[in-house]
């Protein structure tokens, strides 16, 4: 593994832990398309920068460019605080004005320089290497490298110094005023952070990588957790492992690198949104399978209780009267006697002791629709785990 390797991955990891932070909060606070905003319209904050200082590796872009984010945070905010319309119509109206205002300031004025619509928006993990920071004279590593590591630590350190204030302000606005933080100053500091991390990244991998790492990582860790740090930490190694094998990927199709990170990470939330122990797709469908299963059994000691005539009590009953097909039937048959619901002698279906308490609460909750009732006989009986 060359040397020029290892600077990309490092240099996708750390894009990755950066984007990963802020980015769990934004997911948290229902903002994932704010992150979309921030990574176009902070373009216009790049060029004045560029056109003040003409050099594209001054403090002051990635200034502007938070300003920038900023600014259309408030913008957003503002538009839809009006009650006119919704915030991601207030989203669609915002940053595609302030991003078009960048790119026909590119267009007209900066043609001949590396600040082009398509490095923005693509960028190239492949060429970071070559982007070196001299020090004296001196080869330090490649810039990318340098200034994502700053913003990664000045990350981490906010984190640590406000993650109490910046966890109350995100689950309960209302009890961080009342503890005595301002959530706007919390909400907006965010914003900040996420304004500079995109466009520290910007060089290096472009928007649309960007956005993927900020967004994806976190909302896959969501779906395996509801632990604040347990998801932090988990968006990290999704991002980190995405970036790594994405690169890898990369290599061996000899396509582009931000492409296959973004389709790693792409697979990688299918995978959990399909296989996730209980929000995953298939944990759902099974539980609402057992649901259904549980309120057909309800219904099926309900109408036993209900009626003392054989014929009503027959086996073959389910399928003639209650229309249920055969594979269902026998399915609540062998739910009702493995909970020890049911007896059945000659085909003829009887409730036992435990079967005739459970339906007498049932009626009796059906009756007066008292909550503890049903809450009662839910822990008792209702869900059926054997």
């Amino acid at each position: 593994m060359s040397n020029a390797q290892i600077e990309i991955q490092l240099i996708a990891s750390l894009v990755a832990i950066a984007c990963a932070i802020p980015g769990t909060f934004l997911v948290l606070r229902k903002m994932a398309m704010i992150s979309d905003a921030i990574s176009h319209s902070i373009l216009p904050g790049i060029v004045v920068g560029f056109f003040i200082t003409q050099d594209l590796n001054s403090p002051l872009l990635i200034l502007l460019a938070a300003v920038t984010g900023i600014i259309t945070v408030i913008l957003v905010e503002y538009i839809q605080k009006t009650g006119l319309v919704k915030e991601d119509t207030a989203i669609g109206l915002v940053f595609p004005v302030l991003f078009s205002i960048g790119v026909i300031l590119i267009a007209k004025n900066a043609n001949d320089v590396h600040l082009d619509i398509d490095a923005v928006l693509l960028g190239e993990l492949a060429f970071a290497p070559f982007d070196r920071l001299m020090v004296s004279g001196v080869d330090i590593g490649p810039k990318s490298l340098w200034v994502i590591g700053c913003i990664l630590l000045i990350t981490i350190t906010l984190l640590i110094a406000f993650f109490k204030e910046l966890k109350v302000s995100t689950f309960d606005v209302g009890l961080a005023s009342a503890l005595g933080f301002s959530p706007a100053i919390i909400h907006y500091g965010l914003m900040t952070v996420s304004s500079i991390t995109t466009v520290g990244a910007f060089d290096a991998v472009g928007a649309i990588l960007v956005v993927a790492l900020m967004i994806a990582p976190a909302a896959t860790a969501y779906l395996l957790t509801t632990d604040l740090k347990k998801m932090i930490l988990l968006s990290i190694v999704f991002g980190v492992f995405s970036a790594i094998s994405g690169y890898w990927v990369a290599h061996w199709l000899d396509a582009s690198i931000a492409g296959s990170i973004t389709t790693m990470l792409g697979l990688l939330f299918l995978s959990v949104y399909l296989f996730a122990p209980s929000k995953g797709l298939i944990a759902v469908m099974y539980r609402e399978k057992q649901q259904r299963t549980e309120v057909s059994l309800l219904t099926f000691l309900l109408h036993l209780g209900n009626h003392q005539e054989q014929e009503e009590r027959h086996v073959n009953h389910l399928n003639e009267h209650i229309n249920w097909q055969k594979v269902r039937s026998k399915t609540v048959l062998d739910l009702a006697l493995k909970n020890n619901m049911i007896t059945i002698e000659n085909d003829i279906v009887s409730l036992t002791k435990k079967g005739n308490e459970f339906t007498t609460q049932a009626i009796s909750y059906i009756i007066t629709n008292e909550d503890s009732k049903i809450e009662h006989m839910k822990d008792d009986f209702f869900l059926f785990r054997g």
